[in-house]
């Protein structure tokens, strides 16, 4: 009987720590769970839930919160399954009881301590806690892909990808699509070239690569210079955010980073592709289906890596299978994700580099703020960003994304570029400039089809970081700097509830259910690189923590 009860045991723990590419699918459908990273594959921060709505947000309330042990930041998303949340920074991983937030397991990440010195976000993880088959995957600074026993925390496997001596770090979440483990790579502001991987989950063993700069010889390698030989083994084009993934179609969506050096000097002022760009790839190949370039000769570090999320729009009475990107450029982009054609651009912040995009060709219409630079001048760009590495949401009932804005430019100017491998490779001198008096971002509605916000509210002497999360329940929730945890009226803005966390927001919140109660949870950690030119910044403590909130009861 023993035997046999021992035996029915380890079925059980086998089945709730296996989940399946089918379960990964079905993400949105299960609200105990949330497998993958956006809130589903279409990365929307979208979620049906709304037992916690507007008439009842006030009684929202922390009822635990757990040190991560990390004063590095936390930018990454926490996932759920069976009952356990599964958290990733840049130097722990976690297994946490999704009802007490008790640790279960703890498994430090081994790198060389180097490799923080190339980087200058530090030793932070983007995206979420990958899950997938009973083993948990992430990045290491050093350039590793780790494979972690869901169960144990345990190591399974470990290959490196690429060395940090030449430029590369590991900071982004893996994503699994079609049985194959997908992982990209940080460092576009050195002298890197960007890729995309394919893994087994199973073994660790290598299957693909797809470089985002072509070599002499391959569709694209017209756009780099043939005269400057080794532009494209040091072109930039970073993998340094997450994709989303179109089951149905089988395609794989990716953004790719800034071409480097900034200076276009540097690449003969070519299209530089597949730099700033949107790649749609297959799973099993890393075969290169379409893509669609938002800005060739991208000069002023605007990248396209910004995640594309999946939606279907009804346009012109039909149903299209879209993807939308806020790009870092400052427009918002609607892309048929069939081919790569090219729907809607709209400016959503203050924009000077272009006039607007020419939706024939799908090009943006220099003014001529590059011409200047070209000739020598000291130049102000906006945006600088138009938002800041961070989840927007969709809601599909409203038809709206909902995101952070920056307003913030940058001031450029191109200089020598003298290259050392691994080192920065911008060709730029620059710095940012905060309007006096203006706000520094918004919360924003915005339709992505006509290009007009539905609302705006400003941000003074700050901007905001954090992902947002719509819901059913009318609101939505993101955060501050300060490290306010807010609770936002999906219909005009209002700030409807917050909550004062122990440091910065700058993750993307999550929502589920855990024995049928809504909960919604949020990692809180200063971090990152650019948040520490916003006034302010060295008021606010570091030290990494995850808190879950519900309901009081009345």
């Amino acid at each position: 009987m023993r035997k046999i009860l021992a035996a029915l045991l380890c079925c059980w723990c086998s089945h709730a720590l296996a989940q399946t590419a089918q379960e990964l699918i079905d993400n949105p459908k299960n609200s105990e769970n949330v497998t993958t990273f956006g809130m589903g594959y279409n990365l929307n921060q979208y979620s049906p839930l709304n037992q916690i709505n507007k008439s009842n947000v006030k009684r929202l309330v922390p009822i635990w919160t757990t040190s991560l042990s990390n004063d590095a930041g936390e930018l990454a998303q926490p996932g759920i399954y069976n009952g356990i949340m599964y958290v990733v920074n840049g130097n722990w991983t976690f297994a946490l009881d999704v009802a007490t937030g008790q640790p279960i397991w703890r498994t430090p990440v081994e790198y060389e301590r180097a490799a923080a010195r190339v980087g200058n976000a530090g030793a932070i993880m983007r995206g979420g806690a990958t899950i997938y088959n009973g083993k948990l995957f992430r990045q290491s600074l050093d350039c590793y892909v780790i494979a972690l026993d869901m169960k144990t925390g345990k190591q399974i496997w470990k290959q490196k990808f690429a060395d940090y001596k030449e430029g590369y770090i590991g900071v982004i979440a893996p994503l699994v699509a079609n049985g194959i483990l997908i992982t990209g790579m940080a460092g576009g502001d050195r002298t890197t070239r960007g890729f995309l991987d394919g893994w087994d989950p199973d073994t660790g063993q290598h299957l693909w690569r797809r470089y985002t700069i072509p070599a002499p010889g391959e569709p694209g390698s017209e756009t780099w210079p043939k005269d400057i030989p080794d532009a494209w083994k040091y072109g930039g084009g970073a993998t340094w955010q997450n994709g989303s993934y179109d089951p149905e179609l089988d395609l794989v969506y990716w953004g790719t980073g800034n071409a480097e050096p900034y200076n276009p000097a540097y690449r003969g002022g070519l299209d530089s592709l597949y730099t700033a760009s949107i790649l749609a790839i297959r799973p099993k190949n890393g075969e290169l289906v379409w893509h669609y370039q938002y800005m060739p000769n991208e000069s002023f570090d605007l990248d396209g890596s910004a995640e594309p999320v999946i939606a279907d729009l009804t346009i012109d009475g039909r149903v299209r299978k879209v993807l939308m990107s806020a790009n870092k450029n400052g427009f918002l982009y609607v892309i048929d994700r069939t081919n790569g054609g090219l729907i809607a651009a709209h400016p959503y912040v203050k924009v000077n580099w272009a006039s607007h995009i020419d939706l024939k060709t799908g090009r943006p219409v220099l003014t001529d703020v590059y011409d200047r630079a070209v000739k020598g001048e000291t130049v102000e760009v906006w945006p600088s960003r138009g938002t800041n590495a961070t989840l927007m949401a969709f809601n599909p009932k409203t038809g709206l994304v909902y995101l952070n804005s920056w307003e913030i430019a940058r001031i450029l100017k191109y200089v020598k570029f003298e290259f050392v491998l691994g080192q920065g490779s911008t060709g730029v001198e620059t710095s940012f400039n905060a309007p006096a008096g203006e706000p520094w971002g918004y919360h924003m509605a915005f339709d992505p089809l006509s290009g007009k916000a539905k609302w705006k509210v400003p941000l003074m002497e700050t901007a905001s970081s954090a992902g947002m999360l719509a819901t059913d329940g009318g609101l939505l929730f993101t955060g501050l700097l300060n490290g306010e945890f807010i609770a936002l009226d999906q219909d005009t803005g209002q700030t409807l509830w917050k909550f004062k966390t122990g440091s910065a927001i700058n993750s993307p919140p999550i929502t589920y259910t855990h024995q049928g109660r809504q909960v919604v949870t949020v990692l809180s950690g200063v971090g990152g690189s650019v948040n520490r030119r916003i006034k302010g910044y060295d008021l606010i403590p570091a030290g990494g923590s995850v808190t879950t909130f519900a309901l009081m009861p009345e």
